[in-house]
């Protein structure tokens, strides 16, 4: 078995259990904060079936549209957990 290929594939589980975590604290979160989880649950996903497709092409730039992608699932990510911050942290008394 091609080790790359295998990293690929267990990065996408990763990936999959992330969104799963994300997905059940956006079911159970406030108001405020369910949005942000279900941001970061897509993100993941999406970014775990693009390391399925990478397992398959062997480079996380070819085709361009993966690199695209995963540059969009980064942008998700840290838009999401900037908001999480935002809306989590308490103010200086």
């Amino acid at each position: 078995m091609d080790l790359e290929k295998s990293g690929n594939l267990i990065e996408a589980a990763l990936w999959f259990v992330v969104s799963a975590a994300f997905t059940v604290k956006a079911i159970l979160a406030n108001r405020k904060l369910r949005q942000t989880f279900w941001l970061l649950a897509t993100s993941f996903v999406v970014f775990g079936v693009s390391d399925l497709i990478e397992s398959e092409t062997g480079a996380w730039w070819r085709p361009l549209w993966l690199l695209a992608v995963k540059a969009i699932c980064v942008a998700g990510f840290v838009i999401g957990f900037v908001a999480y911050f935002r809306i989590t942290r308490r103010p200086l008394t």
